[in-house]
């Protein structure tokens, strides 16, 4: 009689270490699961928004060399990034008819239009559906999936009522052969090119300015709102922004053009 106990005993001391080790496993597994379903993509994304920020700053420092090469006039310009989560890569100005163009033409044909392409430094990353671009002296944002885009910097314009004059600068980016970069690199730039030009605009003139973006990378609103926004351009409809020239005065309208050189990415 007594062995019996002792067996049965001994039997139900190992089902309740059976049931036990069960329901640990069932938590661990369940709780792997949670941290892959919820924790993961979490953490991607975050990846993905420090990525495209640390491009965001890197955009900023190219600008800033973009500047002392088309305003300071100064030769060369180097500057070490990184790039995460994505590619950098240059558009050349002469390279696509596609590419970003700004037609700047007057109603009195006071000078012949210009049709200007840019090409732009472009960082694209398809995790974080981000595209961020040196664009004309601008550093630009949009989301590949949606529509719209921002302006993280202003490029270089301005208008002097005082002296009724308008300053604009084209800066384009050339480079001998097709160019990107993953991972760390240096971006090296020279000044190329350059045409410093003066119109005289008669009483009454209207001079527009007219974005046509590039097909792949389409930022039309950033460079819309910069003209009524920042420039208090009037638009007279389809993307073409009055310059706020006095119609009373005549006004002077210079245009510098900037080719700048990229040598390596």
């Amino acid at each position: 009689m007594d062995n019996k106990r002792v067996s049965r005993r001994e039997n139900e001391d190992g089902v309740s270490e059976a049931i036990g080790f069960m329901l640990i496993f069932a938590i661990i597994m369940a709780g792997i699961g949670l941290v892959t379903l919820y924790g993961y993509p979490m953490l991607l994304q975050q990846q993905s928004s420090s990525d495209e920020q640390i491009m965001e700053k890197n955009m900023i420092v190219l600008q800033n060399d973009l500047k002392s090469l088309a305003y300071k006039t100064v030769p060369y310009k180097e500057t070490s990034l990184k790039v995460g989560g994505g590619a950098l890569a240059v558009y050349n100005m002469s390279y696509s008819t596609d590419s970003s163009a700004f037609v700047i033409a007057d109603t009195q044909s006071t000078f012949t239009p210009i049709t200007f392409r840019s090409g732009d430094l472009r960082y694209e990353s398809v995790s974080a559906q981000t595209g961020i671009s040196l664009e004309n002296g601008a550093v630009l944002l949009r989301k590949t999936t949606l529509t719209g885009s921002a302006m993280l910097a202003e490029p270089r314009w301005f208008y002097d009522s005082t002296t009724n004059t308008a300053v604009i600068y084209l800066i384009g980016f050339n480079s001998t052969e097709m160019m990107s970069r993953v991972g760390i690199g240096t971006v090296k730039m020279a000044l190329g090119e350059t045409d410093y030009t003066e119109y005289e605009i008669t009483a009454g003139d209207t001079v527009t300015v007219h974005y046509i973006p590039d097909t792949a990378a389409d930022y039309s609103t950033a460079w819309n709102n910069y003209f009524a926004n920042s420039l208090k351009m009037t638009d007279t409809g389809s993307g073409y922004y009055k310059l706020p020239f006095d119609p009373a005065k005549t006004g002077k309208l210079v245009i510098n053009r900037d080719e700048i050189i990229i040598k390596s990415v």
